[in-house]
């Protein structure tokens, strides 16, 4: 038996980057998934496109009823859905810092809260919020970023207090810089693209960047019913950055 057999996900922002990688892990290891996104892509066995937005409660209730009622419940909540900002801690207006800290982490806590009900309902519920190894490490030009994902970081040990007692597991991976389309974008914005993401590669110990693929895998991981002792954790998939120093060359 697969991992994720009988098993039902719902990814947030997984129509793209580390959410689409996700979806199609979970879905090798025999999960059905609900994806929610704006743009969440076309329908397949075992796969259910649901359009929602993470700042809107109404809408993530809409979606998780229909996934719930077209796989039969929901097991497995990841929190993924996500958007950056760049600049010092004066370069953000007001409403830049609204609009970050509410699709970051308030959309966590609307997603869980629409959720809830459904897990309750499942031996084996798990959810997984994406955070960011920008959560501990001080990255320049990242002040909004940061913030907001270091409230991800907190939400989650205190989510996984809260709900240990009713069986549900809760932990966050926090990724380094990884290859996704996202981050080709905001190379395109500087004026040296290709030297730019060398110098993200060269920041990271491995000397490259991580890829969706290893963040989806750590994500599995957690989410799966093979780690059920485990909650509370932040799983650092960042290439060793957060833990090694190394001796400059």
């Amino acid at each position: 038996m697969s991992t994720f057999d009988n098993l039902v996900a719902v990814v947030t922002g997984g129509g793209s980057g580390i959410g689409a990688a996700v979806t199609a892990e979970l879905r090798s290891r025999g999960g059905r998934v609900g994806v929610l996104d704006l743009d969440p892509g076309k329908p397949a066995d075992g796969l259910l496109p649901v359009v929602a937005d993470v700042a809107g409660r109404d809408s993530l209730e809409r979606a998780m009823d229909q996934v719930a009622a077209e796989f039969g419940g929901i097991d497995i909540l990841i929190n993924n859905a996500g958007i950056s900002a760049v600049g010092t801690v004066e370069a953000n207006d007001d409403a830049e810092w609204q609009r970050v800290l509410d699709v970051n982490v308030v959309g966590i806590a609307r997603a869980t809260t629409a959720a809830l009900p459904h897990l309750r309902r499942s031996g084996h519920a798990a959810i997984v919020n994406t955070s960011s190894i920008a959560a501990t490490a001080g990255l320049v030009q990242r002040v909004l970023y940061s913030a907001s994902k270091g409230a991800v970081h907190a939400m989650t040990l205190a989510m996984a207090a809260d709900l240990v007692g009713e069986g549900i597991r809760v932990n966050c991976v926090a990724p380094g810089t990884v290859d996704t389309p996202w981050v080709a974008r905001l190379l395109a914005r500087t004026e040296d693209p290709a030297g730019e993401k060398e110098r993200l590669a060269a920041r990271q110990p491995t000397g490259r960047l991580v890829t969706a693929q290893q963040v989806a895998t750590a994500i599995a991981y957690l989410a799966s019913p093979d780690s059920g002792a485990t909650t509370g954790v932040s799983l650092a998939v960042d290439g060793g950055l957060s833990g090694l120093r190394l001796p400059r060359s």
